[in-house]
């Protein structure tokens, strides 16, 4: 997979990317958190000004995407994130610190122009006995800066400050645009039979996935998944503080421990990549993320902790894996950024939701109650894909083995 130029450029602007992204997000969750005293609604902002632009922009960008061309979108976006952070960075230098959520949130914005060019150039260009496995590869990235992100991003902040991060963000953005212009010019866009104005070609992104029965119930199974990790993201600071009595600093180990497990997780997806159905990924992945969420939120040990984080996260990249692929293989290339651009917003916007809500649920319910309820949230998503399953099942049954086409789960 390596040997693809085009893999080997993108996954290497994402490392730079990605690294930028840690780094930026735990100088701002600390800075906060110890200007505000740890106060859970602003905490909670913090995580709405992250994932908000992906429910907000996610189609629009999608759309745009789908109109122009994918290298030169991927450069700019990352090119203007790079720009954001340094005006952020001259406004907390002036006092300004709400411009941090403002910086967050616009940079965040600039990349749903940015991952469905991306998934647009994985369509393009990666055959498609490959495309699975290059899938599992980008989420064995995540993986990767899962474990070393907290660690890079809490140290840098407590070495250097948060304007250190905050530049060192803004070169690693720049970094990643300055990889992603050395791709090839980008060709002539294919165009759908839809085309015409903004409006018509978003209508007709919307229309294509009311009319595929596995786009539907990826965007029911994502809703209900999304609303259930909203509901639990902000928290895991509280599950520190309160269940394991330990300092805030301890945070960065537990997301440590869960990254090293999402790395073992990627690196057997990619083995397995063309041997076991996305579909089956999917559900294995939600259901052991819904009993381990629920144990999580109930444990006061640190060892049970660990183990718990460690089975999530092996499981992990299964539903990340699963669902990125399928959405890969049953979108058309003309489409696949309006595809995109709004199933995962769909995920994230439950995922604001969740997010939003859960600062002011934390002072009324439980932990161990918000977390009962997420993990029955993603038990309710992962029923939802049943159907399907049994549909596949009865089919092949019927026909035999046959190379899947699209549309199909």
């Amino acid at each position: 997979m390596f040997s693809n130029r085009y893999v080997r450029t993108i996954i290497l602007s994402r490392v730079l990317l990605h690294l930028g992204i840690w780094i930026r997000n735990y100088a701002v969750l600390l800075f906060v958190s110890e200007l505000t005293n740890n106060n859970p609604v602003y905490v909670s902002l913090i995580s709405v000004a992250e994932f908000a632009p992906i429910f907000l922009f996610g189609l629009i960008g999608g759309t745009f995407a789908d109109r122009w061309r994918p290298k030169r979108t991927m450069v700019w976006s990352d090119l203007l994130s790079a720009v954001s952070v340094g005006a952020v960075l001259l406004a907390l230098m002036n006092g300004g610190w709400m411009a941090l959520l403002i910086g967050t949130f616009i940079s965040a914005s600039l990349s749903q122009f940015s991952q469905p060019s991306a998934m647009k150039l994985y369509k393009r260009h990666v055959p498609a006995e490959q495309l699975q496995g290059v899938m599992a590869m980008s989420q064995t990235l995540v993986a990767v800066f899962t474990v070393l992100g907290p660690v890079i991003g809490t140290f840098i902040f407590i070495q250097f400050g948060i304007t250190a991060s905050l530049l060192l963000t803004a070169v690693l953005f720049l970094g990643s645009s300055l990889i992603l212009a050395t791709l090839p010019r980008d060709g002539e866009e294919t165009k759908s039979d839809d085309t015409g104005g903004f409006i018509k070609e978003l209508k007709a992104g919307l229309r294509y996935i009311g009319a595929n029965q596995s786009l539907r119930t990826l965007c029911l199974t994502f809703s209900a998944v999304g609303l259930a990790s909203g509901l639990t993201q902000p928290l895991q600071l509280f599950l520190v503080i309160e269940n394991l009595g330990q300092d805030k600093q301890f945070l960065q180990w537990l997301v440590m421990t869960n990254g090293v497990a999402m790395l073992a997780g990627g690196a057997i997806i990619i083995g397995i990549a063309k041997k076991v159905r996305p579909q089956m990924l999917l559900m294995v992945g939600l259901l052991v993320s819904a009993v381990c969420t629920m144990v999580v939120g109930a444990t006061t040990t640190i060892w049970l902790m660990i183990v718990l984080l460690v089975i999530s996260g092996f499981f992990f990249p299964f539903i990340q894996g699963g669902i990125q692929t399928l959405i890969v293989r049953n979108t058309e290339g003309a489409f696949i950024g309006r595809v995109s651009g709004t199933i995962t917003p769909v995920f994230m916007g439950m995922m604001v939701i969740g997010m939003f809500l859960s600062g002011y649920l934390k002072e009324t319910l439980s932990l161990v109650g918000i977390y009962v309820v997420s993990g029955v949230l993603i038990m309710i998503g992962a029923s939802l894909l049943l159907p399907l399953l049994a549909g596949k099942r009865s089919k092949d049954a019927k026909e035999g083995p046959s190379t899947m086409k699209g549309g199909e789960m």
